[in-house]
Protein backbone atom coordinates (compact mmCIF):
# COMPACT_ATOMS: atom_id res chain seq x y z
CA UNK A 1 0.00 0.00 0.00
CA UNK A 2 1.33 2.97 -1.45
CA UNK A 3 1.42 6.47 0.69
CA UNK A 4 -1.13 8.22 -1.92
CA UNK A 5 -3.77 5.38 -1.48
CA UNK A 6 -3.70 5.94 2.02
CA UNK A 7 -3.96 9.94 2.55
CA UNK A 8 -7.18 8.70 0.10
CA UNK A 9 -8.58 6.57 2.53
CA UNK A 10 -7.32 7.94 5.46
CA UNK A 11 -10.61 10.23 5.94
CA UNK A 12 -12.82 7.23 6.06
CA UNK A 13 -10.49 5.50 8.39
CA UNK A 14 -10.30 8.11 11.29
CA UNK A 15 -14.04 8.12 12.03
CA UNK A 16 -13.85 4.21 12.51
CA UNK A 17 -10.92 4.39 14.43
CA UNK A 18 -12.73 6.68 16.84
CA UNK A 19 -15.71 4.81 17.36
CA UNK A 20 -14.06 1.82 17.53
CA UNK A 21 -11.79 2.80 19.76
CA UNK A 22 -15.02 4.59 21.50
CA UNK A 23 -16.80 1.32 21.67
CA UNK A 24 -14.73 -0.80 23.29
CA UNK A 25 -13.48 1.71 26.03
CA UNK A 26 -17.29 2.21 26.66
CA UNK A 27 -17.56 -1.29 26.95
CA UNK A 28 -14.97 -1.95 29.24
CA UNK A 29 -15.58 0.32 31.68
CA UNK A 30 -19.28 -1.19 31.42
CA UNK A 31 -17.93 -4.56 32.41
CA UNK A 32 -15.51 -3.36 34.79
CA UNK A 33 -18.43 -1.45 36.64
CA UNK A 34 -21.28 -3.76 36.40
CA UNK A 35 -20.99 -7.20 38.28
CA UNK A 36 -23.78 -8.86 36.62
CA UNK A 37 -23.63 -10.55 32.97
CA UNK A 38 -26.58 -12.68 31.39
CA UNK A 39 -23.85 -15.68 30.93
CA UNK A 40 -19.72 -15.58 31.33
CA UNK A 41 -18.25 -13.24 33.99
CA UNK A 42 -15.97 -10.21 34.20
CA UNK A 43 -12.91 -11.63 33.14
CA UNK A 44 -14.25 -13.43 29.97
CA UNK A 45 -16.11 -10.29 28.69
CA UNK A 46 -12.78 -8.19 29.40
CA UNK A 47 -11.16 -10.11 27.42
CA UNK A 48 -13.65 -10.00 24.58
CA UNK A 49 -13.61 -6.46 24.56
CA UNK A 50 -9.84 -6.02 24.62
CA UNK A 51 -9.06 -8.71 21.79
CA UNK A 52 -11.97 -9.14 19.47
CA UNK A 53 -11.85 -5.32 18.13
CA UNK A 54 -15.29 -3.79 17.03
CA UNK A 55 -17.04 -7.01 17.38
CA UNK A 56 -16.06 -7.90 20.87
CA UNK A 57 -17.78 -4.53 22.29
CA UNK A 58 -20.70 -5.39 19.86
CA UNK A 59 -21.39 -8.72 21.60
CA UNK A 60 -21.00 -7.56 25.00
CA UNK A 61 -23.76 -5.18 24.85
CA UNK A 62 -25.59 -7.46 22.27
CA UNK A 63 -25.75 -10.65 24.84
CA UNK A 64 -23.16 -10.32 27.69
CA UNK A 65 -25.27 -7.25 29.60
CA UNK A 66 -27.36 -7.68 32.11
CA UNK A 67 -29.95 -6.69 33.74
CA UNK A 68 -29.54 -3.08 35.22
Amino acid sequence: MDLAMLKEYLPFLIPLVIAQLALGITALVHVLRYPHYRFGNKVMWAIIVMLVQFIGPAAYFAFGRGNE
